[in-house]
């Protein structure tokens, strides 16, 4: 259904957002813009602080943004990492008056004609849209995910101010240029507004996904869902984090799965789910362990942020593991030229292989492990990504692919949910199952068939 008038992209809208989004960012880099001593930690904490502050009054997608920048390594110094990711999407929830009416205008006059109940108080709520829950005339339990109004104006005006945040970035040092991270995390921004495109994404996990027990993919209602409203399988589950004390093979099936659920689509498809954070995964119990409450598996709940890779792309990942379980450095830096990085020195070959290291170091060694021992979750990668920024502050400014965002990203909030599990298993095993027989065109031509089926095209600039 095309979006009604009112709700269009309206130059009002966004010049109101551009207003306050402009006012409270830019006065903080007005503010830091003054101070000779810039690069003195005890400045950059305060304004990290206030930087933090003035986006948590925001929300919205701007919000959105500043947690998913405190995820990349090194995309934002220390300080302001630290304080971006204490920031939830707890953007205050539509009242129900303006839910019927944004459900009149996306599903028309008696709309809930159409359902044989929907709670009038939203079971989550987040910095773009809000769910309920719902029953079919059927008796299926629902999840209906409704946009919030002006949505698209929100996003084009805090985009707008992206750049701001990368120039803090450049005024403390010009290490890494962010340029290609601001594009890629905009595009994936502009996607997870097309309800449609995010159907299909559950469509295409659906088919990827369809010989796992251990992951459930909810099932799409296209008759309740238009371009703003998400209609989908209510999954009933727990949260992950209620079995981080359970018994250590509850915890590695759990792990697993999650394993599975990220790598499998990767290696064999080229696709990946680019925001493994814990609210957007549940666990459930199987049935005959359902009387005892035993975790069977998990439950992928939201397929807003899924990157589909070139297949090169994928086939340098494979490239740089197996260059460095070999030792091979030809192929390793054939991966990073796969990749796109540039300007291939040996002291930039050495500090990005630090962090090819910590990613795969895991899935080098075949043996029962941790993913890492004595690392708290918020803390994984912080310390190799200072690492690869001593040596990248004095070689000079490197342009990292765009590709490399939310692969970076997968990785480090998987990495992050094996440590809350205090997970242990074989990860050379697994990685290597992933990855058996693999070979780019297979990749290629998975994914082109996969695609198609569900009527999806690659991810855009």
């Amino acid at each position: 259904m095309p979006p009604t008038d009112r709700e269009k992209n309206r130059f009002s809208a966004r010049a109101k957002r551009y207003a306050n989004v402009g006012t409270k960012v830019g006065g903080v880099a007005a503010r830091m813009a003054g101070q000779r001593l810039i690069g003195a930690q005890g400045v950059r904490a305060g304004n990290a602080f206030a930087l933090a502050a003035a986006l948590g009054g925001l929300k919205g997608p701007i919000m959105k943004v500043a947690q998913l920048l405190a995820t990349i390594p090194d995309a934002l110094p220390v300080e302001y990492a630290n304080e971006l990711i204490k920031l939830q999407s707890q953007a205050p929830p539509m009242g129900w008056a303006f839910v019927k009416r944004r459900m009149s205008a996306e599903l028309g006059a008696g709309w809930e004609k159409k359902f044989k109940s929907f709670n009038h108080h939203p079971a989550a709520a987040a910095s773009l849209g809000q769910v309920h829950r719902g029953t079919a005339l059927s008796g299926a339990e629902l999840a209906c995910k409704l946009q919030y109004p002006d949505m698209q104006s929100a996003v084009e005006a805090d985009l707008s101010q992206l750049g701001l945040l990368f120039s803090i970035r450049k005024r403390f040092d010009p290490a890494i240029d962010a340029t290609e991270i601001a594009v890629e995390i905009a595009a994936r921004l502009r996607e997870e507004l097309d309800y449609v495109r995010e159907a299909k994404h559950v469509a295409l996990y659906r088919a990827m996904l369809k010989d796992h027990d251990a992951i459930r993919v909810p099932k799409f209602w296209p008759e309740l869902s238009t371009g703003r409203l998400l209609t989908m399988d209510w999954l009933e589950g727990r949260k992950l984090l209620e079995h981080k004390d359970a018994a250590l093979d509850v915890r590695n099936r759990l792990a697993t799965a999650m394993f599975t659920a990220w790598w499998f689509p990767f290696s064999r498809f080229g696709v990946i789910h680019g925001d493994p954070h814990l609210g957007n995964y549940t666990v459930f119990d199987d049935a005959k362990g359902e009387s005892q409450g035993l975790p069977a598996g998990i439950n992928l709940l939201d397929y807003g942020c899924i990157r589909i890779f070139p297949e090169s792309f994928v086939g340098g990942v494979v490239d740089l593991y197996r260059g460095l379980l070999a030792g091979d450095d030809d192929l390793v830096v054939h991966a990073y030229e796969t990749w796109g990085f540039k300007r291939l020195s040996r002291e930039l070959i050495d500090a990005l292989n630090i962090w090819a290291r910590f990613i795969y170091g895991p899935m080098l060694e075949d043996r029962v492990r941790s993913v890492a021992d004595g690392v708290k979750p918020s803390e994984y990668g912080r310390k190799q990504a200072f690492q690869v920024y001593q040596v990248l502050k004095k070689r000079g400014p490197v342009t990292v692919p765009r590709e490399f965002v939310f692969m970076d990203r997968a990785a480090i909030g998987l990495g992050a949910v094996f440590l809350h599990l205090a997970a242990e298993l074989n990860f050379y095993q697994l990685f290597n199952e992933a990855i058996e027989n693999f070979a780019v065109e297979q990749v290629a031509a998975r994914q082109k068939a996969a695609l198609a089926e569900v009527g999806l095209k690659p991810s855009t600039a």
